[in-house]
């Protein structure tokens, strides 16, 4: 027994007639006569009472009214499967880490799933050694983080690169110049993240690279919490530009030297599961067109 049987016994009752039936099917009589004939002896009991006017025997009633819900759902197990492999549906569980989780990921998703709303997307918040660890476990398909440690099993895909500034109290002595060097940030109490934060390692790379010492800082445990510590003129720090798009109040935004300590921010998957499946081909797409468009991304050409 199969769909195209069932549709079949679905079109005889429909219509009551074997040859209506064949002609909307586009099949020979016969064939309509034969894939009853073969349903009547696989289930081992009469469906359909022949004569003049067909008519359908307590068996056949029963199995007509349980046959509806069985096509319906097989269409829709099919039609999901159909997308499934067009990548138009499907289940995606991703890592993002901040401030992407918090101010870009949100408006791409919307668009995303706007185009592709069979696809469900669960988001995970994480640093890139967390999330690094989860996607190698296999608990999330991908990431959207810094480059990880080199050696892994991982794959890395640069998208942009994250710009940042530096943010300070409106009457802070550093406020007075239009540009900030790495030797400027010398004496100063600097609020840094974690340790197992990447952006503050490469803060620390880069401060060693200078020959310059940090000794009075204060850590904040979050990237995004960063701008309310030094609203509350606690310090300053190196924070993503995207973070301060609106200035809050009582603070300023001053440009850094060069590339003082601009991330590189990508996709990141296990290198096993690249190229990825279709439904997250199909978002990798949309992060790849926008998020080097974003403020305080810089392109990769």
């Amino acid at each position: 027994m199969d769909i195209k049987t069932l549709k079949t016994f679905q079109m005889i009752v429909n219509y009551g007639s074997f040859i209506r039936a064949a002609e909307e099917l586009n099949y020979a009589q016969s064939t309509v006569t034969m894939q009853i004939q073969k349903l009547e002896s696989d289930m081992g009991i009469q469906l359909i009472e022949r004569g003049k006017k067909i008519k359908l025997t307590e068996a056949g009633r029963m199995f007509y009214e349980q046959s509806l819900h069985i096509v319906k759902d097989m269409e829709q197990l099919q039609e999901n499967m159909d997308n499934l492999q067009r990548g138009t549906a499907g289940d995606l569980r991703i890592g993002v880490t901040e401030p992407t989780a918090s101010y870009r990921l949100p408006e791409i998703l919307k668009r995303f799933l706007t185009h592709y709303p069979n696809i469900r997307v669960s988001v995970e918040f994480g640093n890139t050694p967390t999330l690094s660890e989860r996607v190698l476990k296999g608990d999330i398909d991908l990431a959207l983080c810094s480059a990880p440690d080199l050696g892994t099993e991982l794959y890395f895909e640069p998208l942009f690169r994250e710009k940042f500034v530096v943010l300070m109290p409106e009457n802070h002595p550093l406020a007075e110049k239009e540009n900030i060097g790495p030797e400027d940030l010398q004496g100063q109490r600097l609020l840094i993240t974690s340790a197992t934060c990447p952006y503050r390692r490469k803060l620390e790379m880069v401060m060693k690279e200078y020959g310059i010492t940090i000794l009075n800082t204060m850590e904040i445990g979050s990237m995004t919490a960063l701008k309310f510590y030094v609203e509350s003129d606690l310090g300053i720090a190196l924070v993503p530009q995207i973070l301060v798009s609106s200035v809050p109040a009582g603070t300023a935004v001053r440009e850094l030297s060069g590339s003082l300590i601009d991330m590189t921010f990508g996709l990141l998957c296990k290198a096993t599961d690249y190229p990825l499946k279709p439904a997250g081909s199909s978002l990798y797409s949309v992060l790849k067109q926008e998020l080097g468009e974003l403020p305080g991304s810089i392109k990769l050409e």
